[in-house]
């Protein structure tokens, strides 16, 4: 797999290999992508399976197993640069289940086509209904088909930042 196949056909066959050793380490994959621009980049954004706050530790962790894997398999050919990080607040929202874990939060999604007259929509996400994202935006009801969703991402609120914190929260009481 040359750099320019990574970036055309994507990471799918990336996130495939090293998907069960980061969930057997205690993590989930958010999402992978390659980055080839000046500094060709494989990011990998995680976040913890309890859903406690990663850390540089984790990031290290991740990275010294991806890095195993990658030097074993090698589907990168050429110098790339790895990079673990946290999705953040305003997280990407890449799989469905990410659609109907924030339900009731604000996103920003771009769709590949044009939809209802545009390809940018930004509103609350009022739940999913099969593989149809279903959003209000400017106070009307919007079905975005999950297949025509070029990126999508949360919008920082204030109601997400607190949900985040009672997340965080509640992650650590059950650690004690």
């Amino acid at each position: 797999m040359t750099v320019k196949q990574i970036s055309e056909n994507g990471t799918e066959a990336i996130e495939k290999m090293i998907d069960p050793s980061v969930v057997d380490a205690g993590y989930d994959l958010v999402r992978v992508q390659y980055v080839d621009d000046r500094r060709k980049t494989l990011q990998i954004m995680i976040e913890r399976r309890d859903r406690r706050s990663i850390t540089v530790d984790d990031c290290a962790t991740v990275s010294r197993i991806v890095s195993t894997l990658l030097d074993v398999e090698d589907p990168v050919p050429d110098r790339y640069n790895l990079e673990v990080s946290s999705p953040g607040i305003d997280r990407p929202l890449v799989k469905v289940e990410d659609y109907k874990r924030y339900t009731g939060f604000e996103a920003a999604v771009e769709t590949k086509q044009i939809f209802k007259g545009r390809k940018k929509f930004r509103g609350r996400i009022s739940g999913v209904e099969g593989m149809k994202i279903q959003m209000e935006c400017d106070g009307e009801s919007t079905a975005l088909p999950f297949d025509d969703i070029r990126r999508a991402s949360l919008v920082i609120t204030d109601e997400l930042i607190e949900a985040a914190r009672r997340e965080a929260s509640a992650a650590a009481q059950t650690e004690h």
